[in-house]
């Protein structure tokens, strides 16, 4: 397994947490309300074709993916994937996702290489 992947995966989860952070603070600031209005954001963000497009393409893809997160998440029993989902909740999918994802190819070097060590004391007995 690639030992790269993982950190890949969480440089996404980083710039997935700046990146729409750094939009959702220039829109508080411009909104006229203080603090994050929601109401605002929802009417923002199906303003036009093209953000009613990009709204419910994330909120299919998110809703899909949360759905994986909690089944391979509890198959693979990775540590902390619940937390991934509150990330995606309270940070932005854009963060959450690629931070399950980091965590998954975690898990999956840790198994791979529980099954090397055993397969390396079966064939040294």
């Amino acid at each position: 397994m690639s030992r790269t992947l993982p950190w890949i995966y969480l440089t996404l989860a980083v710039l997935g947490a700046v990146l729409p952070w750094q939009a959702n603070l220039e829109f508080m600031q411009s909104s006229a309300a203080a603090g994050f209005d929601l109401a605002g954001f929802i009417k923002d963000a199906n303003l036009t074709a093209a953000s009613r497009s990009l709204s419910r393409d994330l909120l299919v893809a998110a809703s899909a993916f949360s759905i994986w997160i909690v089944l391979e998440g509890r198959r693979l029993e990775v540590k902390g994937w619940r937390l991934t989902l509150l990330a995606c909740v309270t940070v932005s999918f854009a963060c959450g996702g690629p931070l399950f994802l980091y965590l998954r190819e975690r898990r999956l070097n840790e198994l791979a290489a529980d099954v090397s060590a055993a397969s390396c004391e079966k064939s040294s007995v």
